[in-house]
């Protein structure tokens, strides 16, 4: 059982049974109920404002909201995307255009993080896979993924990105081709469901994030 539901339960049948000779004793606080077992009861805040809570703190230009504290809450950010539902969401709480929008952050960790949810939010997703395609998504990655100066780390979780935005996706592989053959790299028709060719083609763009070119 939930810790804090017991916690409830715990205190619903001690407190039934105090009030009988005391009213007092039915205040939740002379108890010990704790926040987090009244949250519980009561019904804490959904997936979808913690989503949103976690993008305004990543995001937050106040000063004593630190590089870590966004991190953490990116992580949680993370984490609730892991969820498909949640994942779907991102369109209608309107979280695709900030999202995105932290590829081009001026911290390195933020742009790492923010393309690792990408990649968490269109695996095996194909809603999402459009949304991303509609959001003019692909091209970022793909900058974020080829830029030399780039830091490894980065360039190999916008690569992660790709891969998960592209596989059995034909849209999105058709355009992450179109955007490598812009930049000179040749690749011709690379089938979606195909995963030896995909293999190809993400692990090229691997190669060369570690290798720094």
């Amino acid at each position: 059982m939930d810790p804090g539901l017991n916690s409830v339960l715990k205190w619903a049948v001690e407190n039934s049974e105090a009030s009988v000779s005391d009213p007092a004793a039915a205040s939740p606080s002379s108890r010990g109920l704790d926040a987090a077992a009244l949250a519980a009861l009561m019904g804490g805040p959904s997936d979808a404002d913690m989503m949103i809570s976690s993008m305004q703190a990543v995001l937050s230009t106040d000063p004593e909201v630190s590089v870590d504290d966004k991190l953490v809450a990116f992580d949680n950010f993370e984490q609730l995307i892991e969820n498909l539902d949640n994942a779907n969401n991102l369109g209608p709480l309107m979280l695709w255009t900030p999202l995105l929008s932290c590829l081009t952050h001026e911290e390195p960790d933020i742009r790492k993080m923010a393309a690792w949810c990408i990649g968490t939010a269109v695996q095996n997703n194909e809603k999402s896979q459009e949304r991303l395609i509609a959001m003019n998504g692909i091209p970022l990655l793909v900058k974020l993924a080829t830029e030399k100066e780039e830091i490894k780390l980065v360039r190999r979780k916008a690569v992660y990105a790709l891969s998960s935005a592209c596989r059995n996706h034909q849209p999105a592989m058709n355009e992450l081709v179109c955007e490598l053959e812009k930049m000179g790299r040749k690749q011709g028709k690379v089938d979606a469901a195909d995963m030896d060719a995909c293999d190809v083609v993400i692990g090229g763009l691997r190669e060369d994030a570690d290798n720094g070119v």
